[in-house]
């Protein structure tokens, strides 16, 4: 049987969330564990930190920071810049890079910093997008990986052992990770949570043409390497109280751009900008859990006290896993041009990874879909 959160929205179909005696999922834990925090002493903490990584003669950079030209990298830009620091911003080239979030990257740059963007070879990298949809049902798991990879490997090549990473999102939308040392990304965290979700880049070796000189930037530096430079990954969420719509309107106000109405099969127009693709993932999430993108959004404004759980419900019901007909205004079929994939073969791999236990079928087994092509979720009673 499928449970619900008490506070929030989030099934226990989500993957290593966990609820308590009295209904209250993990993420909702982790969030009412924030009003312990010292959080004057964290922000002295992460000065320390700082100090103690900073380039003392200004020869070399006193951080990364790993930025794709959202909401919250926007932010963290920010706010190291107010702490005086002087970052080296480095962007993995998202799979299929939108108008706006291509603006907002250059906003990033005009915020006074030293900026590298890396593009891995295209060619590779559409055809893992095809792979990893059709084998895991996760187009943007080679993006996942280099923003992990790419970041920790400029580290090494500029000999800068400090990365800043945004927010831990163990912590914001619940999972194992979310207690305990959760201020520092290492291999280890990648492996486990960084979204992987079982399958190694050597999996990839043999599919499709892809050989192992393919995937050098999907993988994660050596160990010898990391340590001859003394590689660390903080997130900044673990110093600062973190919120995504603060973000937002703190970014906003310097410079980075909004979409015009609410991103598809989301509620907000502030996230998830830069990538076409963005909507399919969030798609899959939606097939496999029953919940999806406007999910995840609605139950932060719930812990916050923006909306009431029942007008968060009322807003996910009427956006949350839509067909992805479109993504930023770009239409699915051009999406799929792209990875060279139809749209009949997106759709038989859309069923296949359908959990049917959640969705209404008929007596043989197959889908109902409405005439737009959208699932028909079965509603339970504790939803």
């Amino acid at each position: 049987m499928i449970t619900y959160c008490n506070k929030c929205l989030y099934p226990n179909t989500k993957p290593d969330l966990h609820f308590n005696d009295q209904g209250i999922c993990s993420a909702c834990q982790s969030f009412e564990n924030r009003g312990q925090v010292d959080w004057e002493q964290r922000r002295k903490d992460f000065l320390n930190i700082t100090d103690k990584y900073k380039s003392k003669n200004g020869s070399n950079y006193d951080c990364i920071v790993p930025v794709s030209g959202g909401k919250d990298s926007t932010f963290q830009v920010i706010r190291l810049l107010e702490l005086g620091l002087n970052p080296l911003c480095v962007t993995a080239t998202t799979d299929s890079l939108s108008d706006i979030g291509r603006e907002n990257i250059e906003n990033i740059k005009s915020l006074g910093v030293d900026y590298q963007e890396i593009t891995q070879n295209p060619k590779i990298r559409r055809k893992i997008n095809a792979t990893c949809l059709r084998e895991l049902g996760d187009i943007s798991w080679p993006e996942h990986v280099a923003i992990f990879t790419l970041p920790v490997r400029a580290a090494v090549q500029h000999k800068v052992p400090l990365i800043v990473w945004g927010e831990n999102p163990q912590n914001e939308y619940g999972g194992p990770a979310a207690s305990g040392q959760s201020d520092t990304l290492n291999r280890r965290w990648l492996e486990e949570f960084g979204g992987l979700i079982g399958f190694r880049v050597s999996d990839l070796v043999g599919q499709n043409g892809i050989e192992q000189h393919h995937l050098l930037s999907y993988r994660y530096p050596s160990d010898d390497e990391l340590q001859s430079v003394g590689v660390t990954g903080v997130f900044l969420g673990y110093f600062f109280p973190w919120d995504g719509f603060t973000n937002a309107l703190y970014a906003q106000c310097h410079g980075f751009k909004t979409f015009p109405t609410c991103v598809e099969g989301s509620i907000a127009n502030y996230e998830n900008l830069d990538n076409h693709q963005t909507g399919i993932h969030d798609y899959f999430k939606f097939l496999k859990f029953g919940f999806g993108r406007a999910t995840d959004i609605a139950n932060n404004h719930i812990r916050r006290g923006r909306l009431t759980r029942s007008d968060a419900l009322s807003l996910t019901r009427l956006h949350d896993g839509a067909y992805p007909w479109t993504c930023l205004g770009k239409p699915l079929e051009e999406i799929l041009r792209d990875i060279n994939m139809s749209l009949d073969e997106f759709d038989k791999i859309c069923d296949r990874f359908t959990n049917k236990k959640l969705f209404r079928t008929t007596n043989d087994g197959s889908l109902i879909k409405d005439a737009g092509g959208n699932l028909i979720k079965i509603n339970y009673d504790n939803e």
